[in-house]
């Protein structure tokens, strides 16, 4: 297999493989990875495969998601054909996947983010080791939840989904099993055999398979549990406000710390996080990805994007300075949805 591609795939005993490898971005996804991967996935629908893997040569990360620095640069260049090109491929892609007539399985063994999350979680079976961390970070830089976040997030047990999208919060793979962003737990050492396991037991099912990899069980509980009754009451709150307020009323060391945290993220993508979560909830996965796709085209030329990604990936200062007005870009940006 060609290692000096970003994208590589190779069909080998009954198994579609995908392997990611760019990693000094972190696996950060462009339009060519992308359309590769949707392109590959297309061609394969006709092979007799048992599954299709997806999965990393970097010890660091599975995907950190979306090439949003290069995004960024475009916007500031005024290049937005190229800009929609890009999420209209990912978000078509992320439909592939889920909708994919072979089990799809992402093995999670380092940074799954943003993009990353929409490569794994529209799949069959995500598999995490003790070294995954998943989350969506998006409200930190001025964007929002993507990649059919819209659809997933609000589906996951009671106020977990918007807790994710508004705070970002990073999961560890208890966590990611905990709410069902995960489906199995293998150790690391041993997460690079799957493959073979796979092609040794064909014609057993992936999650009989699966589970037998699970030699140790992991360890109980994680931040979501522990914090479970105080995210769903302070993030099933009507709006934003009134979860700030019933974060500041329980008064807790874990609640100043959201508090503290959601502070410091982007107003106006933390009031389109919550509506857009709100409105996905009672919505298809094509019609989230669709109003995903509109959006971009908004927010990818805002102040806060613009500012989000100087301060967080190009600047590297973590200081950035937010626009105070949205009232105006807020109703734009939520026009797609009554679309």
């Amino acid at each position: 297999m060609p290692t000096n591609e970003l994208i590589t795939s190779s069909l080998a005993e009954g198994l579609g493989h995908i392997v990611l490898n760019r990693p000094a971005a972190y696996n950060a996804l462009n339009t060519a990875m992308v359309t590769a991967m949707h392109t590959t996935l297309r061609a394969w629908e006709s092979e007799n495969l048992d599954a299709v893997l997806i999965r990393s040569d970097s010890v660091k990360a599975f995907c950190a998601g979306g090439d949003i620095k290069n995004i960024r640069q475009q916007s500031v260049d005024g290049d937005f054909t190229m800009i929609e090109d890009f999420f209209a491929r990912e978000y078509a892609m992320n439909a592939c996947i889920a909708t994919y007539p072979k089990p799809v399985i992402s093995l999670i063994n380092g940074l799954c983010m943003g993009g990353g999350m929409g490569l794994a979680i529209h799949g069959s079976f995500r598999v995490v080791s003790e070294r995954a961390t998943l989350a969506m970070p998006e409200t930190a830089i001025g964007f929002f939840p993507d990649i059919g976040a819209s659809y997933f997030l609000p589906r996951l047990p009671g106020s977990l989904g918007l807790y994710l999208g508004l705070t970002g919060y990073q999961m560890d793979y208890r966590d990611a099993l905990y709410c069902g962003l995960a489906t199995h737990y293998v150790p690391s050492d041993i997460i690079d055999a799957v493959p073979d396991m796979l092609a040794e037991r064909r014609g057993t099912p992936v999650a009989t398979v699966l589970a037998g990899l699970n030699k140790t069980r992991p360890e109980a509980g994680g931040h979501l549990a522990d914090q479970r009754s105080e995210i769903d009451w302070c993030f099933g709150a009507p709006t934003l406000g009134d979860i700030e307020s019933r974060l500041v009323a329980i008064d807790t060391t874990w609640s100043r710390s959201v508090v503290e945290k959601m502070r410091s993220l982007s107003p106006q993508s933390l009031e389109i996080t919550v509506q857009l979560l709100r409105w996905g909830g009672q919505r298809s996965l094509a019609e989230c990805l669709q109003t995903e796709l509109r959006m971009t085209r908004i927010i990818t030329g805002s102040e806060d994007f613009i500012e989000g990604v100087r301060a967080v990936l190009v600047d590297k200062d973590r200081n950035p300075t937010w626009a105070e007005n949205t009232t105006q870009s807020l109703d734009r940006l939520l026009e797609p949805m009554q679309a």
